[in-house]
């Protein structure tokens, strides 16, 4: 070491330089003094100066931090009053960045989403009884006394309600000095769980599949396990056992759900079970519960979170058990900033922390499905539903031999098993995977198509808001009268059909049902929520919904499900198709039946003998999972080889597929990945950029994450409008 080196590093060590990771897309940590008399470690959320701002960020390891001269450096302004970041979730958030390829940053800014709850919540003021007593005694005043004669202290609200007397009273109370002002810890957000407030009645194959979990869980240390059981089988149930033993432990707790915000009765059988609610982490949640929910969990004092998949990043303090329900679900996915898939970051994490992580589905992912045969997990699988209930029966409906009537799309056979089932005081579903009222609206006389002018997509027709809207961007404007092209009027028609244009033929067919179209754009959450519970209770006969309909809901008076199209999923050139439209089919049609009554579902397609459609049927999945898997392996498609996907969009065409071919040409000679494109990607236009896409293609054991970065490294530099998206793993091919 030189002389100058030195005096270089007995400056640092004197004047103490730590890296802090600060959330921007920034490559590594930066280097910052720490002030004397501040103490802060690795993990520590401190706020430093960033150019002319003060931004959050957290004290990284200094594992090959260069040494920089501290008169150079800027100092950390303040360290906030939190728990540190654990080695543990560290160690995590460098693995997603690396794994993903995103700036670390970027991935620890998904640990700090509540900025406000850094500081400690404030202290609650509160009463609490003293020896004094009024000189005049009232009745109200004795209630206000005997209320608080527990030696608790109460809010000046909750004594006021408990003992049924105005604040007047309490006011006057304390101006006595019969009551004190006293300071308590601010309450919980949730209640904590009882593991054994109600214990569970499993039987069967429930019984042994809960046994056989709490093995796992039991033994501790890392393990997956797949449950694997049909619609209504009692995978909720059984997984219970495991959170039950978790909390025994005092471990906390981690269940990821798709859609958490509309999944309300999910949270009461939680509630019937635990004696309280877990608490929700969703995008939809006050701010001030946010940050209540991140600062309790991150000290231990809320035991079990359900949340999406935002909540794998929250900093528990002792996380025991990670339960990924739904696990094949796209929502999952995240496709923006950092590209990520929840159920493979949870396995992560399980596997960093050294704790049991459990995946849940009726229709596993084929990933999850091979390595369950591979026994790189503990697949655990539930063949009959909970309670002896039948499944329904299942058939197909040869649109090519029943077809609906002119300007229709419900045969006769649907209709009339709807108007039995809406006869018996029963319920009906029909699914239609498309929003709106219809997909596409045209001109008669010229043929003009109205089209996004910002996306390569048609404008899809709102009629119950007068509005025609692009899916992709947002744009929308008013359903007009008159042909923009030829100016004909009432000459304008709608193509095809969306859940609206589906509920107004059933009107036609059934005025006097009650019907509900549930669609994520015609209400909010809060509405969506208190809709599904309408249908819990039987006061809807018909529903005509999307997606949202194959979240998990359980409709007790459901005997009767007909999809509408059941080709739609497969008539693209995603790899994944046939699993997609199998996974959400089979999950649509499980709606049916839950309570042991007698249930029915159909499918209206154009290819009765497709494989999807015979599987759903037959009820054999073996065969469509054994069919899948065989056309994956031969093609070398996850999970028997590796994908990435680039996407590069400009404001010009010329630049986007400019950039896009000098990435293919910096690309480096790698045996056994090669690479497809570049080319235009199938929405080829959003948001006004123009879109090219390259897929790179790679054996299992390839370096997919090198070979992309040394591509990107080589490759041009980003300019101008320009900007490149890569996404390892990609579910999405749009």
């Amino acid at each position: 070491m030189t002389e100058d080196s030195s005096d270089l590093f007995g400056a640092l060590f004197a004047a103490r330089v730590v890296p802090v990771l600060v959330p921007m897309p920034a490559p590594k940590a930066y280097s910052y003094l720490v002030p004397e008399g501040m103490a802060v470690e690795p993990g520590s959320i401190v706020q430093v100066p960033l150019g002319p701002r003060q931004v959050m960020g957290v004290v990284w390891d200094d594992e090959g931090q260069e040494a920089v001269d501290p008169k150079k450096l800027k100092a950390i302004t303040l360290a906030f009053d939190c728990p540190p970041l654990k080695p543990e979730m560290r160690r995590f958030l460098d693995w997603v960045s690396s794994y993903t390829v995103s700036p670390p940053g970027l991935v620890a800014r998904m640990a700090l989403r509540a900025p406000a709850a850094l500081d400690p919540e404030p202290m609650v003021e509160a009463l609490r009884l003293t020896d004094m007593r009024p000189e005049r005694m009232t009745d109200a005043r004795s209630r206000a006394i005997a209320a608080a004669d527990n030696g608790f202290a109460w809010t000046r609200s909750g004594l006021s309600h408990a003992a049924g007397v105005s604040s007047s009273v309490i006011d006057g109370l304390t101006a006595q000095g019969v009551f004190e002002t006293v300071f308590m810890p601010p309450p919980p957000v949730v209640a904590e769980p009882d593991p054994d407030f109600v214990p569970p009645r499993l039987e069967g194959p429930q019984k042994s599949a809960a046994e056989e979990l709490l093995q796992k869980v039991g033994v501790g240390g890392f393990s997956v396990s797949l449950i694997d059981g049909i619609t209504g089988s009692g995978k909720t149930e059984v997984y219970f056992e495991a959170i039950a033993a978790t909390l025994k432990a005092g471990k906390q707790v981690l269940i990821l759900l798709p859609e958490i915000a509309l999944t309300a009765s999910f949270l009461e059988r939680f509630q019937d079970r635990f004696g309280s609610k877990p608490a929700e982490w969703h995008s939809d949640l006050a701010p001030r519960t946010r940050e209540k929910v991140w600062r309790q969990v991150t000290e231990g004092g809320v035991r079990v979170v359900a949340g999406a998949r935002s909540a794998l990043f929250l900093p528990f303090e002792n996380l025991g058990l990670i339960i990924v329900d739904e696990e094949h679900d796209p929502a999952y996915k995240q496709e923006d900033r950092v590209f990520y898939n929840a159920r493979d970051m949870a396995v992560v994490r399980a596997r960093i922390g050294d704790f049991p992580v459990v995946l849940v589905s009726a229709t596993p992912s084929v990933e999850s499905r091979v390595n369950g045969d591979l026994g790189r997990y503990s697949a655990i699988h539930l063949p009959t539903r909970y309670g002896d209930a039948a499944l329904p029966h299942l058939g197909v409906v040869d649109m090519r031999r029943h077809p609906p009537e002119r300007g229709g799309f419900l045969s006769p056979v649907l209709l009339n098993q709807i108007g039995k089932a809406v006869g018996r005081g029963e319920q009906a579903l029909l699914f239609l995977n498309r929003r709106g009222y219809a997909p596409l609206t045209l001109c008669r006389v010229c043929g003009h198509r109205f089209q996004c002018p910002d996306c390569s997509s048609w404008l899809v027709e709102h009629r119950f808001r007068g509005q025609i809207q692009c899916h992709h961007c947002g744009y929308a404007q008013k359903t007009p009268e008159a042909c923009p092209e030829c100016g004909t009027f009432d000459h304008l028609v709608a193509c095809g059909p969306g859940v609206e244009r589906i509920a107004e033929e059933v009107d036609r067919h059934f005025p006097d049902a009650r019907t509900i179209v549930l669609s994520s754009d015609l209400m909010g959450v809060k509405r969506l929520r208190l809709e599904l519970e309408a249908i819990q209770r039987g006061e809807a006969d018909i529903v005509v919904g999307t997606q949202l309909v194959a979240k998990g809901h359980n409709f007790p008076m459901m005997t009767f499900v007909g999809i509408v199209d059941a080709d739609i999923g497969l008539s693209n050139g995603d790899p994944r198709a046939a699993e997609r439209t199998f996974q959400l089919l089979s999950q649509v049609t499980g709606r049916a039946g839950r309570t042991g009554l007698r249930s029915l579902g159909l499918l209206q397609t154009y290819q009765p003998q497709h494989p999807v459609m015979q599987a759903i049927v037959s009820g054999d999945s073996h065969a469509f999972y054994e069919r899948e898997i065989s056309e994956r392996e031969k093609a070398l498609l996850p999970p028997f080889g590796r994908l990435a996907s680039l996407i590069v969009s400009a404001e010009t065409r010329a630049d986007a597929e400019g950039h896009a071919r000098g990435l293919r040409q910096a690309a480096p000679r790698v045996d056994g990945i090669s690479i497809l494109g570049p080319a235009e990607a199938p929405l080829a236009l959003i948001r006004g950029r123009h879109r090219f896409r390259l897929l790179v293609h790679g054996r299992r054991n390839s370096d997919m994450q090198s070979f992309v970065k040394t591509m990107i490294a080589a490759g041009p530099k980003v300019r101008g409008s320009i900007s490149v998206q890569l996404d390892i793993d990609p579910q999405s091919f749009l």
